[in-house]
């Protein structure tokens, strides 16, 4: 099993593929084209849900900041994983050298955020230049859910900052985390625009609308050369997800307690690549080298609408909301403007 890794984020980002080295001397032994096939359907649910879960948080009110306004924010949120995202259907006739152990066509297995119960055994058909084919019993890897994990958590802290009046610059971070053989960090860069500032007689209009455009950017790897998997050198999992979010916001205009809702797109592409060189064995006769198996490619995209509220008083103000999209989700923010 892999070593579980103490800060949530940080886990969270990882896991998913890490996971997926459980027995991955097999799945290559099957073929690097078997081996990424799988890969790609196992950990596609996890990167879906990471592009949507670092994307929440972005606003909090339709209404722009007084010209130089500063507003310093630190966000929580947390976005929850539906049933249909913890498996995925595996199809026998899609591989060249995997077979269920019961001959069966197809089988609903475990994606990376999910959990087989109980196990799921396949057989991996190799070629061996001594004694011909070759045959070998393998689990398959389960998920996240074998630890009882139903969601996806994400934080960040971000800074808004206004030029003109209506017009806010922001920026989000996470912090460069090196705990052991995990790295992990994330940045995102903001504009929002506040467009009843340029009516002329804005202060009659009843709501506040606005428009976003916000890009965010995840880092992550995994180094495991030393966890005794797969015989070899450099041997890492790397992540990077980039993303876009276009949003539509509007939003009551009281002193204290005001009610906001936003309608937006998200598109993300992500990248996971298998890196390091790993000695395929077949007992003492036979052995292969193969050096950085694959690369899985993702693309992301979808709608989301976000009902909230928003309580300030002073210079603190608080803000809870829920986002209707591939994942659900729900941020809460702590925000100080100046």
């Amino acid at each position: 099993m892999m070593k579980k890794h103490a800060l949530i984020f940080v886990s969270f980002c990882l896991v998913f593929v890490s996971q997926a080295q459980n027995n991955i001397d097999d799945l290559l032994a099957a073929g690097i084209d078997d081996a990424k096939r799988f890969s790609t359907d196992y950990l596609a649910p996890a990167s879906e849900g990471l592009a949507y879960s670092i994307n929440n948080g972005w606003f909090n009110h339709g209404k722009g900041q007084k010209q130089f306004g500063l507003e310093i924010s630190l966000i929580a949120n947390t976005s929850f994983i539906s049933d249909s995202k913890k498996s995925f259907e595996m199809v026998a006739a899609d591989y060249e050298n995997i077979r269920f152990s019961d001959n069966s066509t197809s089988k609903t297995v475990a994606s990376s955020l999910g959990h087989n119960e109980p196990d799921v055994t396949v057989i991996i058909t190799y070629d061996d230049p001594i004694f011909g084919n070759q045959e070998v019993a393998l689990t398959l890897p389960t998920g996240i859910g074998s630890e009882g994990v139903d969601i996806i958590p994400s934080a960040f802290l971000q800074v808004g900052f206004s030029p003109f009046r209506g017009t806010q610059l922001k920026g989000r971070y996470f912090p460069s985390i090196e705990t052991e053989d995990v790295k992990t960090n994330l940045y995102g860069l903001g504009l929002q625009q506040d467009f009843t500032t340029w009516l002329p007689k804005e202060r009659l209009f009843p709501v506040a609308i606005s428009g976003l455009v916000a890009y965010t950017h995840l880092n992550g790897s995994y180094d495991f050369t030393d966890e005794g998997i797969v015989e070899g050198n450099n041997q890492q999992v790397k992540t990077k997800i980039n993303s876009f979010l276009f949003e539509v916001i509007a939003s009551t205009k009281f002193k204290v307690l005001n009610a906001y809702a936003g309608f937006g797109y998200l598109t993300a592409n992500s990248e996971t690549d298998l890196l390091g060189t790993y000695i395929v064995t077949d007992g003492l006769l036979f052995s292969e080298e193969i050096r950085d198996p694959f690369s899985i490619d993702e693309k992301v995209s979808g709608v989301r609408t976000t009902i909230g509220a928003n309580v300030k008083l002073g210079f603190f103000a608080v803000n809870l909301d829920y986002t209707i999209a591939e994942f659900n989700s729900a941020s809460l923010g702590l925000n100080f403007s100046f």
